[in-house]
């Protein structure tokens, strides 16, 4: 049996009004004193005493005895009391939200969807706060976002639950925790909850430092989705793949459309049943830029309608523009071996802003470009890490997968420069001056890699021109994935979809204002920095977008394209660094308040009081 408790026993106090009260009637009647001419009504004054004592009074007075319930009532109600649930009771409780793609789907035709389920869990457990309990309501979807501070404000809470929206992004629940222990240096807090479908990666790279009650909702129902779409560049143009997938419960058969520039170009059917994957393969010829959409129309029902089309901007075909200075010959001549490449400095004028450029010092010199091969220099920010000295060094060590030196043999390679790193310098060093370390020697780096605001640059620290790379035959192909690299970059040999979340850095005009503007009435804006990179705009939902400033404004097609939200998948335990966390499937216990029950019959007694008052004695004519 669970025994009612109370909130704010303090209140009690106020039950000593009863005693005031019950005095109060004991001594309302005050006796005339009366001479009276016979002693024959005698027996009538004792009778009459009798009935008049003050506990024969306190029987029959019915007023008094709604006034003391309804005192009881007011006073049971200021001290809060509650049912307990069993649960332990937290101040301050972070209640985390998904709000991923996933939380979108529906559990059936015409049902609500995982988020407007979550929003009723939450709703009740608002409800029910109790007094001292305060809420913080986080969203967490590829970012987190505090909705409220700690409050026990019911309104401003439901308000900002009210406001909830799915983002079309994954689930990143790391950052949803980092925030909730940002609060804890603020706020005492012992345990976080998290609501959701449980769509999540199971591994979570973070260091729980309280409990975590993971409520799982029911997942989303049968749903298929389009979870890639790319393309890469043919003789005659482009070929196109899109994968369709589906979730394990998935068994439907559907349409799909490819639409160039708006205009369907070709139309089919496919099958899909459970996590098969199905790949569609079109060629389209271009000789100009294109936009590129895919859509599929599920016949039966389809939980998630987000991840039915997909969208990809194709480039308009050209050569790579490469920029190398005329004194790097080894260079030039392994470029001039790779086709469709338009080499600067040449016969025409550099242009101000190329896809590859190869210098041999510092960058700001020479035209900009997305991808830099920087040789025989070390560049100012890493000039305290690490000095050049004349002496031999072999490469020992380097990164065979790394796009730069895929298929180069480096060992054995005699290189004139030696690395020296300063004295209490690691790799760490390096890594938090936003480098990587692609090839090192015994006493210190000799190849880096820095990618970041929409460019990438390759720091050899020596000169090849000082070693025998350059008479290898892994010479060439370096140059050549140097080529590829900045191929890539520039989508003029691959090219991919987008995935909602945040739009890639583009090269605009410098210290420039732009805006973004997209479904749902979705605005945002940002400034171009002095290189003329356009970086930080948020692109949450599926769909299109439109780019504008001083250019013309540039349309941009976001998609979903996540194999894991449109999988419907779901979780049954978090796996943290040093423990696993289980889901709870059962209903959100919390304690129940009662004070209203009691603030309601305070008001019943108040009434029965004022009729019993107002009402006409007996055998009074009406």
């Amino acid at each position: 049996m669970t025994w009612p408790g109370f909130s704010a026993l303090i209140h009690a106090w106020w039950f000593l009004l009863l005693i005031p009260l019950i005095i109060f009637y004991f001594l309302k009647l005050r006796r005339p004193r009366m001479e009276i001419p016979s002693l024959a009504l005698w027996r009538q004054v004792v009778n009459d005493q009798r009935v008049n004592s003050p506990f024969q009074k306190f029987k029959r007075n019915l007023l008094l005895l709604f006034q003391i319930l309804l005192l009881c009532c007011l006073v049971l109600a200021a001290m809060q009391p509650y049912l307990s649930s069993g649960t332990q009771q937290h101040q301050n409780l972070p209640v985390l939200i998904d709000t991923s793609a996933s939380m979108g789907a529906l559990d059936g035709p015409g049902g609500k969807s995982r988020l407007d389920e979550a929003k009723e869990k939450v709703g009740k457990l608002i409800d029910d706060l109790l007094p001292g309990q305060q809420l913080c309501l986080i969203s967490v979807n590829g970012g987190a976002r505090r909705l409220t501070d700690f409050t026990s404000n019911k309104r401003l809470l439901h308000e900002s639950l009210s406001q909830l929206k799915v983002s079309q992004v994954a689930s990143h629940l790391e950052d949803g925790f980092r925030l909730a222990q940002a609060l804890s240096r603020a706020f005492p807090i012992d345990s976080v909850m998290l609501l959701s479908d449980g769509n999540v990666p199971h591994e979570v790279e973070f260091e729980l430092p309280f409990k975590l009650n993971f409520q799982r909702l029911k997942a989303g129902g049968p749903n298929i989705g389009i979870t890639d779409l790319n393309a890469r560049r043919s003789r005659n143009g482009w070929d196109v793949f899109a994968r369709v997938e589906g979730s394990k419960d998935a068994k439907t058969l559907a349409e799909y459309e490819l639409l160039q520039n708006g205009n369907v170009i070709k139309s089919d059917s496919i099958s899909i049943e459970g996590t098969k994957a199905e790949r569609l393969v079109f060629k389209v010829a271009a000789e100009v830029a294109m936009s590129i959409e895919v859509r599929i129309k599920p016949d039966g029902f389809d939980s998630l309608q987000t991840d039915n089309v997909a969208y990809l901007d194709l480039p308009k075909p050209r050569p790579l523009a490469v920029y190398c200075p005329t004194d790097m010959e080894s260079f030039r001549k392994a470029l001039a071996i790779i086709p469709d490449i338009n080499l600067y400095p040449g016969d025409d004028r550099s242009p101000t802003a190329v896809d590859l450029k190869f210098a041999q010092g510092p960058l700001s010199s020479g035209p900009e470009a997305r991808v830099n091969f920087n040789v025989g220099y070390v560049p100012d920010d890493i000039a305290s890490l690490v000095e050049i000295e004349s002496g031999l060094a072999d490469i020992v060590d380097w990164q065979r997968t790394a796009p730069l030196l895929q298929h180069v043999q480096l060992l054995d390679v005699q290189i004139g420069d030696q690395p020296k790193l300063t004295k209490g310098v690691t790799e760490r060093d390096f890594e938090l001056a936003g480098y990587e370390i692609l090839a090192q020697s015994r006493t210190g780096p000799l190849i880096l890699e820095r990618s970041g605001g929409g460019r990438t640059d390759f720091q050899f620290l020596f000169h090849p021109d000082r070693s025998s790379l350059v008479y290898r035959v892994g010479f060439p192909i370096l140059v050549q994935n140097a080529a590829q690299v900045a191929l890539t970059r520039a989508a003029l040999s691959e090219a991919k979809a987008l995935p909602a979340g945040s739009l890639p850095p583009r090269r605009v005009q410098p210290e420039t204002e732009y805006r973004v503007s997209g479904p749902e009435g979705f605005t945002d804006s940002a400034k171009s920095d002095k290189d003329g990179f356009l970086m930080g705009l948020g692109a949450p939902y599926v769909g299109m977008y439109e780019v504008t400033g001083e250019s013309e404004p540039q349309r941009i097609g976001v998609s979903l394209l996540s194999s894991q939200e449109s999988s419907m998948s779901s979780v049954e335990k978090l796996n943290f660094p040093e423990v696993s966390v289980g889901a709870a499937t059962q209903t959100v216990k919390t304690d129940q308040p009662l004070w209203t029950w009691f603030a309601f019959a305070g008001l019943l007694f108040l009434i029965l009081e004022w009729w019993y008052f107002q009402k006409k004695p007996a055998g009074v004519p009406g």
